[in-house]
């Protein structure tokens, strides 16, 4: 066996054998290949999200604005709602506005180029609102007409326009430049929002009905998010760029470009 002597910090001398030194010599590269691969790591993570979030500060500030808003005001409203409403009330209310958005699912669907889902949407909302009593009963998808969901930001992905950088909105949330831009679309051909034949009052009434009630389906999952998140913000803006990414390409997205 190879025998070595080298110095300790006092000067005495100390025997180690190859084999020693073969060990420490292992764990010393272990350690610098793992701090450069960390290292290597932490800067392609810092240039990602500087490409996407490049208003990383603005966004948060916003976040926190909004997650004020939902701690102090919404979410009591929605923990009040569930409270007082039973289940198949919430339900029949999700149902009803879950019908009207599917002619504008439709809509969207025939602009991406799905003329099949297209028809299956429209067929959700005319079986809905005969036979499920203007929507207050699914009766669609127990029929095999699966619900889609699709709005004019998803459109203008399928239609080549890029995402663009990471947003958050005050009130809605996670989004990006594009999908602000097809949010206002949204907004500009909502039923509710533009309906002639309902008066302000009763806009502003459905809206907050529509919110509370959205919010109130939302309480469970916020929860687990707000108990497993650690760092809430990053975590939702990675799982909403993905989710949307995936949602422009119907769920097959393909591989990220370097």
């Amino acid at each position: 066996m190879v025998r070595h002597q080298i110095r300790n910090k006092t000067g005495g001398l100390i025997t180690v054998t190859f084999g020693q030194l073969n060990k420490k010599l292992i764990k010393i590269l272990m350690v610098m290949s793992i701090a450069l691969v960390t290292g290597c790591a932490t800067t392609q993570q810092s240039e990602r999200v500087a490409k996407v979030d490049p208003f990383e500060s603005i966004n948060r500030a916003v976040f926190t604005f909004n997650e004020n808003a939902d701690e102090y005001v919404i979410k009591p409203a929605a923990e009040a709602y569930r409270f007082v409403l039973p289940d198949f009330v919430r339900t029949g209310v999700t149902n009803f506005f879950s019908n009207i958005g599917d002619v504008f699912v439709a809509a969207n669907n025939l602009l991406q180029g799905k003329p099949a889902d297209a028809a299956s949407d429209f067929g959700r909302f005319l079986v809905n609102s005969t036979i499920g009593i203007l929507g207050l009963f699914d009766v669609a998808t127990d029929a095999g007409l699966e619900k889609n969901r699709e709005d004019f930001g998803q459109t203008l992905g399928v239609w080549g326009v890029p995402s663009g950088p990471y947003v958050v909105l005050p009130f809605f949330g996670p989004s990006s430049v594009r999908d602000t831009a097809g949010f206002v679309v949204d907004l500009k051909t909502d039923f509710i929002l533009n309906s002639n034949h309902l008066n302000s009052d009763q806009k502003l009434g459905s809206t907050v009905l529509r919110v509370v009630n959205h919010r109130a389906n939302l309480l469970d999952a916020s929860q687990l998010l707000d108990d497993a998140a650690f760092d809430k913000y990053s975590f939702l803006r990675d799982s909403y760029l993905q989710r949307r990414r995936s949602q422009v390409y119907d769920g097959d997205p393909p591989p990220l470009k370097d």
